[in-house]
């Protein structure tokens, strides 16, 4: 008997058929919903909105006011913040060294310039003068630091009205180091401790000196810390200006130069340099150069508010854009 597998292998081959492609179309349609479902969630509707759908958020930029070191030139610093607040500029945050930590923390304590240049005025060589027999210095420090306390009320740093830096050296290391909070006049204490005259600052268990000597105008810092506009008011003395026919003369010279060199470097990182022109070296107890230092700063400051109002309009104007151009995204 001969068998016929025909029919039966044609039923066969109908449903093999009909599998293969079953399965195919079955890989076919996964594939294809593989690759809706990827663009679906592409192409899903955003939960962005952007910022000028949005409650308008007016961008400002941080200013920080920087406070050079100086010495009896430190009284410019007043007239400078003198002008800048009648022009209604007032900083986010203030970074001194040396002289300009002084005044930084009577400013940033919430004194006015009007207030300001009555202390300056006010201030007598007793009350922050004290002699001591050291191997490390003349002076104490330590009426600076008691000074300073009470005229801030003895605010700390950290709850100053405006936030405050401020600069000095480690003097095993040579490292700058930033005070920001604590104790106030033992911040300035330190900062204004120059080496050979005052004796080191003890805090904790190092010794500070002098913040000039690392960052006699502390631009760097004040853009570490996030500024947006740096206006630095720089009061060292110029090398050109400097008498040098005697032995303290020559040894302030060599401080004005390596100073001046430090200056440069971090003065061309400011967005305004602020310069009084105060040629002769005052003492830091005449009455009558005190309003002279005043009046220099006002007059270096007016000489740069145009430009100042310029600079700030252009980074309010850019900070402003980029706050248009970000997305608030709800998640």
């Amino acid at each position: 008997m001969r068998l016929n597998f025909a029919p039966r292998f044609a039923q066969q081959r109908s449903k093999s058929i009909q599998y293969i492609r079953s399965i195919l179309l079955t890989g076919l349609a996964s594939v294809a919903l593989t690759q809706v479902h990827a663009t679906t969630t592409l192409a899903q509707p955003s939960t962005c909105k952007w910022q000028a759908d949005a409650t308008v958020v007016q961008a400002k930029p941080k200013i920080a006011l920087v406070l050079g070191s100086g010495g009896a030139r430190g009284y410019a610093h007043i007239g400078v913040i003198d002008v800048l607040e009648q022009n209604g500029i007032r900083p986010d945050m203030i970074v001194g060294t040396s002289a300009g930590s002084i005044v930084g923390a009577i400013y940033a304590s919430g004194k006015t310039p009007e207030q300001m240049k009555n202390i300056a005025m006010d201030l007598k060589s007793d009350d922050v003068r004290d002699f001591t027999l050291s191997k490390q210095g003349f002076f104490d420090g330590k009426k600076i630091a008691d000074y300073v306390n009470a005229q801030v009320d003895n605010t700390l740093l950290e709850n100053m009205k405006i936030p405050f830096y401020v600069v000095a050296t480690e003097l095993k290391s040579g490292q700058d180091v930033i005070f920001r909070q604590g104790d106030t006049g033992k911040a300035v204490m330190a900062s204004t401790s120059i080496p050979s005259m005052f004796v080191p600052t003890k805090i904790g268990e190092q010794q500070y000196v002098d913040g000039g000597l690392v960052h006699p105008v502390p631009v760097t810092i004040a853009k570490q810390l996030g500024a947006d506009l740096i206006i630095a008011v720089d009061i060292l003395a110029r090398p050109e200006y400097t008498e040098t026919s005697n032995v303290w003369g020559l040894f302030n010279q060599n401080i004005n130069i390596m100073q001046n060199r430090l200056a440069d470097y971090e003065v061309k990182q400011a967005d305004i340099v602020i310069r009084p022109d105060i040629r002769e070296k005052a003492h830091v107890f005449s009455v009558g150069s005190r309003m002279q230092t005043i009046q220099a700063g006002e007059v270096a400051a007016q000489n740069q508010i145009d430009q100042l109002q310029k600079v700030l309009s252009a980074k309010t104007y850019q900070l402003q854009a980029e706050h248009d151009d970000l997305q608030i995204c709800q998640h």
